[in-house]
């Protein structure tokens, strides 16, 4: 056997056994799991949420912004950055409709973004908590509620991360995969990390954080493409938690056609790449538990999607009678096994969310081979992207995920 040929199995079985803890200690804390106590007093919150062109959305959004039940003050605010559609003309309806919500138009700046106008959002508004939905959620009328008594019921958290859900399921097979997948990272892998290593992950959206948490770590990093990442490790270094509650649910619409998917999935992983960086500057990204989060993001977005290309290629050597190196075990069994974790986290995510059909499950067992596969080109595309801006010295623009007319799949 080969160096190279070792050192790729011994990632490969490292990664397939830390992706069968998580699963396993997610179940398990997912089926253990109580919400806190209820509160004598709530504290006060704003909901932050960032809007640009959002006119085919945001009318249910803040619909079920309106719905939400908090016994503490809750100014919801929405923070208009320079739409050019009706996003303004709706809010504004709203904002004379219902006293807490307020429309705030967002002043032009550099660069464009999420952060940037998160920010802002924070600098007009006043609240001990504050709470980011992106402009299509629909949260569930409870959420906020649990992820504060989350919050203030361990002194050590600097916030609550709750479940983000599909509401355009049933579109087609894209929005089937992604809601399968989301129910994998959101169900699964964040409720096993918080079980087995007490680490959360903000997840865009749902979260909840301690102003004053926020204010100590300078607020978001506005160059920073996935804000939710950077600030996680952030939190994380400081020495803060952030408690996973998946009884506090919101509801998103997912990119429906191809295209709109990868173009947001390479905002992601070339924010992904852009903390990878960072982390090689700083060293606080790598001591104690914020060590776990920041090898995590190297085996999600580089690792796992390069042990993926491995083991197709096995594959395809194997099934076309190529003849592979000589090794103690046959090669194929690396592409068997992943294949196999892969579709268990997926199989226990549905039986765990009790959404159990022939179609989720026939599902299940073709998106290795298709769904997973996007991945490689993604990675792929990120890097080129994320490469050639450093050789220009430009930053990257935020591309902002393109909405659809659909109605809500809310189960």
């Amino acid at each position: 056997m080969t160096w190279p040929l070792m050192i790729t199995m011994t990632f490969f079985w490292l990664l397939l056994m830390v992706y069968s803890a998580l699963t396993i200690a997610g179940v398990w804390y997912r089926l253990s799991f109580k919400s806190s106590k209820e509160l004598e007093q709530y504290p006060s919150v704003a909901v932050l949420i960032p809007a640009h062109n959002e006119g085919v959305v945001i009318g249910d959004t803040l619909r079920a912004m309106a719905r939400l039940d908090y016994p503490g003050h809750l100014d919801i605010y929405l923070l208009d950055d320079n739409s050019k559609d009706e996003t303004g003309v709706i809010a504004q309806e709203f904002s004379e409709l219902f006293s807490r919500i307020h429309y705030i138009p967002v002043p032009p700046g550099e660069p464009k973004g999420k952060s940037r106008v998160l920010n802002y959002g924070l600098s007009i508004s006043s609240s001990e908590y504050f709470i980011v939905y992106d402009a299509d959620n629909e949260p569930e009328p409870d959420a906020v509620r649990l992820l504060v008594e989350a919050a203030e019921g361990n002194p050590k958290a600097a916030g609550a991360v709750g479940y983000v859900k599909t509401k355009n399921l049933h579109v087609n097979s894209l929005t089937r995969m992604i809601a399968l997948e989301f129910q994998v990272f959101q169900l699964l892998m964040q409720c096993g990390r918080w079980a087995m290593f007490k680490l959360g992950s903000l997840a865009g959206t749902n979260m909840l954080l301690k102003r004053s948490v926020l204010e100590d770590l300078g607020g978001y990093d506005v160059y920073a493409l996935a804000e939710d990442a950077e600030l996680t490790i952030r939190v994380t270094a400081a020495g803060y938690q952030l408690p996973v509650i998946p009884s506090s649910r919101t509801w998103e619409q997912e990119p429906e056609k191809v295209k709109t998917f990868i173009k947001q999935r390479t905002r992601w992983l070339t924010g992904n790449i852009y903390l990878l960086e960072k982390s090689l500057h700083d060293l606080s990204h790598w001591k104690g538990k914020t060590f776990i989060l920041s090898i995590q993001h190297v085996l999600t977005y580089l690792v796992f999607v390069l042990l993926l290309l491995f083991s197709d290629i096995f594959f395809i050597m194997s099934v076309t009678g190529y003849e592979l190196p000589q090794m103690r075990a046959p090669l194929l069994i690396l592409w068997f096994m992943s294949y196999i974790v892969y579709t268990s986290q997926l199989l226990s995510a549905i039986v765990i969310d009790r959404n159990v059909s022939l179609l989720n499950v026939l599902f299940v067992l073709i998106m290795y081979f298709t769904y997973a596969q996007l991945f490689i080109i993604l990675l792929m595309r990120s890097f080129s992207i994320y490469i050639w801006s450093r050789i220009r010295k430009k930053t990257i623009g935020w591309d902002k995920t393109v909405r659809f007319e659909t109605k809500g799949d809310n189960e």
